[in-house]
């Protein structure tokens, strides 16, 4: 997409806030693009193809990864967005970078990291995606990081606590955490990917649950968000209600569901545009969150996220293999907290061991973590 295509509101690479570290622009691609080839090409984006979300990386080939989500994310944020005009390099990009931070086990990862840190910063992903971007990665000569632009690492930091916003603002002042302060909102690509995020995990999870075993079609049926498009598909496919098309039935079910949500936005979005009628993307961040489904669809959302909570996230098997995977995020914090030479040197010679051992064991896959694991204290997991 052009300039010459995108909404008034949309960004423009031709007007962004630019760079932290000031470069001379690309003759080919757009400073969006650009971003988004930095993201593909970085460390972090290879690793995501090992990072699980609610089935861990032992369990199964055909479950999401970190990887195919983003993919799944960055593919629904650009139908969106070129529906309603954003720029979609951007959206793309966004949705690319957004897990780079994320742990090794999914959230059971996260959630421990965070407590082992708590009394030396905690540890939230989003701002971890964000150092990622800004510090972690070493590909260029002249600075750490990517070096992305203002809009793309906005829209990385999608949640962010007000004492990380505060210590982020004192180093960037006005810069991606100023908006937690003055409760704004970021770029309507930026909450584009936020709730293209939401839809694919909803839908996805559907589908890896189901496939696992974990929950059923007949549990779903109790689902009115699911239940509302199996009876469509049903009316217009009889055949699929055939056991051995049950397969078939329930794509045909989540691929409905996904383009009534994807409309349902599109339709919304575009109400709210011209209600509020933003001149530019700044206009749009002073105008409240935009981007959004309709009261009616996110009524219907509510159940859905439940269920999934309740019938999925918190099935016993799930819980056990999340005891497992807390336990080795804890041991690895353990040891490494009282061996630093056991992480790589560059990790193992800074000032603060705590961040050292976050960034580290956060950077790891979820079979690098088992194997170290399983090196530092002698016990195999899985087993």
């Amino acid at each position: 997409m052009n300039a010459a295509e995108l909404a008034p509101y949309a960004c423009d690479p031709a007007h962004s806030r630019g760079r932290r570290f000031a470069e001379l622009a690309a003759p080919t691609r757009s400073d969006f693009q650009r971003d988004r080839d930095r993201i593909v090409h970085s460390t972090a984006f290879r690793r995501l193809v090992y990072k699980t979300q609610v089935f861990l990386n032992h369990e199964g080939d055909l479950f999401r990864t970190r990887l195919t989500h983003s993919l799944e994310v960055a593919q629904l944020g650009r139908s969106i967005a070129r529906a309603l005009g954003l720029n979609e390099d951007l959206v793309e990009a966004i949705a690319l970078a957004h897990d780079l931070g994320h742990t090794p086990f999914g959230h059971a990862g996260q959630d421990t990291l965070n407590e082992c840190m708590a009394q030396h910063g905690g540890f939230e992903h989003n701002l971890q995606s964000l150092r990622v971007v800004d510090h972690l990665e070493e590909r260029y000569p002249a600075f750490d990081g990517l070096n992305l632009t203002f809009e793309t690492r906005e829209g990385v930091l999608k949640h962010c606590s007000l004492k990380n916003a505060e210590g982020i603002e004192a180093q960037e002042p006005g810069g991606v955490a100023r908006r937690f302060l003055n409760r704004t909102q970021p770029s309507l690509e930026a909450q584009l990917c936020n709730l293209a995020d939401a839809i694919a995990y909803n839908a996805h999870d559907i589908d890896d649950g189901v496939r696992s075993g974990l929950i059923t079609m007949a549990q779903l049926q109790s689902v009115e968000l699911f239940e509302r498009y199996r009876v469509q598909a049903l009316a217009e496919h009889p055949d699929l209600a055939q056991p051995q098309r049950a397969r078939r039935l329930l794509y045909e079910t989540i691929r409905r569901m996904l383009s009534e949500q994807v409309y349902d936005v599109i339709a919304t979005t575009r109400e709210n545009l011209q209600r509020e009628a933003p001149i530019n993307a700044d206009e749009a961040r002073l105008a409240g969150p935009l981007v959004a489904f309709s009261a009616e669809m996110k009524a219907f959302a509510i159940p859905l996220k439940q269920f999934l909570f309740s019938q999925l996230y918190r099935h016993p098997q799930v819980m056990e293999t999340t005891g497992h995977a807390q336990n080795v995020v804890f041991d690895l914090y353990k040891a490494y907290v009282q061996a630093p030479g056991e992480m790589p040197q560059d990790y193992a010679h800074r000032a603060d061991t705590h961040r050292a051992v976050a960034d580290y064991i956060a950077g790891m896959t979820d079979r690098f973590a088992s194997r170290e694991h399983e090196r530092l204290t002698g016990r195999k997991w899985p087993a």
